[in-house]
């Protein structure tokens, strides 16, 4: 990389991040979506506005590598059972709507001058949604991982799928022959094998040597290898999706996601991906807002309306009577549609492919760009209207509307996985006995534990464990530290003064016992928030007067009396 490139990369990224931050931060404290401030951000410093201009292919790069790293998060919490389960309304739910939205494109675009072909594939740009407006959306309100988040994502893949049927088969379609010679039925024919050979590469290969690999690089205790060995896997197999089976990046992610997402380390790599996942899809939003053109909304604002409208009313409306026909509850219609009223990349590479094409001209761009950052602005306000809309149609809507709500509750708990949960970070001596204790007064422990042997031992036996580092939020999630009543940090070796504000954070009200070395600890741990610190110089202390005391002869009333005094001493 020579030496303007690297300050071009530098600079890109300050720049870009930078005004991401001073945006977003403005935007949330005008309790809007961070993902305003981020497009604004890139209108900031795209080459349409003054002052300093940002490099969009740069940009546009470090975007691609946020969304494969988004979609390998999304898959590690997608099992292949997840999507099984909403095929059916995934399948035909998502087929209807494109062809819904299609349809309606062609008809009214036809009165811009567009003509069918050039109206249908304007049409399938738009009808798909972008992957990480929705699940950001998602995430933000707690649903990623909900029935509606299942429902939503499976609704995804399956517009992933046909986006890259069109990628391929548009070629094909719009050559001088339009496939006459058999070309098209070739492509469709090649495309559907190369995406059953992925499928079946990632989710039967991937699954044997993926988990080998990575329990190596665990064992090794190296917590940079494994973040490492992570970040490679979710690149290497997105780029091994694209150049040998020529479906997108995003697709090849997501499957190595849910690959990793079946094994005994799907805590800890969500949790080692998270910080380059965030970062990286900032910069997604930027790139969309550096492609704004603000003067281009003097001629072409009417068929940028016109193209919004269908995005936000159009879209959601035929999802909706979709996901109504496969009588889903009402809060689950409207999410699903909802989440779906937006759009983003796969419609810019299409409407690219159709400009080049000369199906229509840069006005198709000049309307897309704008309708996706207003769409994707308003996504997450809708979004967060959805339960008081519910609310107000079950009860002045039609009785049939009011059918079996559905909770917002994760996966988890939608299967019955209630009752009480302690989680043990640590499974040492102390951690052992402990969990023995629990389990005796019917309390369920969960091991947060480093040593992958320890927790393929402890699953072995049917007992709950997350292999992870407990510093790390996430994985303090997947251990269900949110629905817990108390998290016992079992061993000195465990960072309490790291662990316990992070964990206070996931769950204000979680009670923490700390075990700590030093006496000194206690009461600053105390002071952030451990309810007990039990302290390995004071328990020998007092374990050692004790047995001296006896040794010496004392009377049992004095022993008692001297503990009381050292105890207090050293409180």
């Amino acid at each position: 990389m020579s030496a303007s490139h690297e300050v071009t990369l530098i600079l890109t990224l300050t720049g870009g991040l930078t005004a991401a931050l001073l945006l977003g931060f403005i935007t949330q404290k005008m309790r809007l979506s961070p993902l305003v401030g981020y497009l604004l951000a890139g209108v900031l410093v795209g080459p349409h506005s003054p002052g300093f201009v940002a490099d969009a292919a740069t940009a546009s790069q470090c975007a691609e590598i946020g969304v494969i790293l988004l979609m390998f998060g999304v898959g590690l919490h997608f099992h292949l059972k997840d999507l099984l389960a909403v095929r059916h309304i995934a399948v035909a739910g998502a087929v209807a709507q494109i062809a819904l939205c299609t349809a309606a494109s062609m008809g009214i675009l036809s009165l811009f001058g567009f003509s069918p072909l050039a109206g249908a594939v304007f049409g399938m740009s738009i009808a798909v949604a972008s992957t990480v407006v929705l699940t950001r959306v998602l995430a933000d309100n707690h649903a990623l991982h909900t029935r509606t988040g299942h429902v939503a994502l499976g609704w995804l893949v399956v517009e992933d799928l046909f986006t890259i049927l069109l990628l391929v088969l548009l070629p094909a379609l719009l050559a001088p022959d339009g496939g006459g010679s058999g070309g098209f039925w070739i492509a469709l024919g090649l495309t559907l094998i190369k995406l059953a050979a992925l499928s079946v590469f990632t989710l039967v290969v991937g699954q044997k040597l993926i988990p080998v690999v990575l329990g190596y690089v665990a064992r090794t205790g190296t917590r940079d290898l494994f973040t490492l060995a992570v970040i490679a896997l979710a690149l290497g197999i997105a780029v091994a999706a694209a150049y040998f089976f020529d479906a997108s990046m995003a697709l090849g992610a997501f499957l190595a996601g849910m690959v990793v997402g079946q094994s005994d380390f799907s805590a800890r790599a969500a949790a080692e991906a998270l910080p380059l996942r965030d970062a990286f899809a900032v910069l997604f939003f930027v790139s969309v807002g550096m492609l704004f053109d603000p003067a281009a909304l003097l001629s072409d604002w009417p068929l940028m309306l016109t193209t919004l409208g269908i995005i936000i009313v159009i879209k959601p409306l035929a999802a909706l009577c979709m996901t109504m026909l496969f009588r889903k509850p009402l809060r689950l219609s409207l999410s699903v549609a909802v989440s779906l009223g937006q759009i983003g990349e796969f419609s810019f590479i299409l409407a690219a492919m159709g400009i080049s094409y000369g199906l229509f001209g840069q006005e198709a761009n000049n309307a897309i760009i704008p309708a996706a950052m207003i769409s994707i602005t308003l996504n997450p306000l809708l979004f967060r209207r959805i339960e008081p809309a519910a609310r107000w149609l079950e009860k002045r809507g039609p009785a049939w509307l009011s059918r079996s709500p559905l909770p917002h509750l994760s996966a988890e708990a939608v299967e019955g996985g209630g009752g009480h949960r302690v989680v043990v970070v640590g499974y040492g001596p102390v951690g052992r006995n402990l969990c023995r204790i629990l389990r005796d007064s019917g309390i369920t422990p969960v091991v947060i534990e480093n040593n992958i042997d320890t927790v393929r031992s402890l699953r072995s036996r049917g007992r709950p464990a997350v292999h992870g580092d407990a510093t790390q939020a996430e994985v303090l999630r997947e251990a269900g530290l949110e629905r817990a009543e108390a998290l016992l940090l079992t061993t000195p070796a465990i960072p309490a003064r790291e662990v316990t504000p992070i964990a206070r954070a996931v769950n204000s009200g979680i009670r923490i016992l700390a075990n700590t070395a030093f006496l000194s600890e206690a009461r600053h741990l105390r002071e952030l928030g451990v309810s007990e610190v039990f302290s390995g110089e004071r328990e020998v202390a007092l374990a050692m007067s004790e047995f001296l005391l006896h040794d010496l002869g004392a009377a049992d009333a004095h022993v008692q009396s001297e503990l009381r005094r050292l105890r207090a001493e050293l409180e």
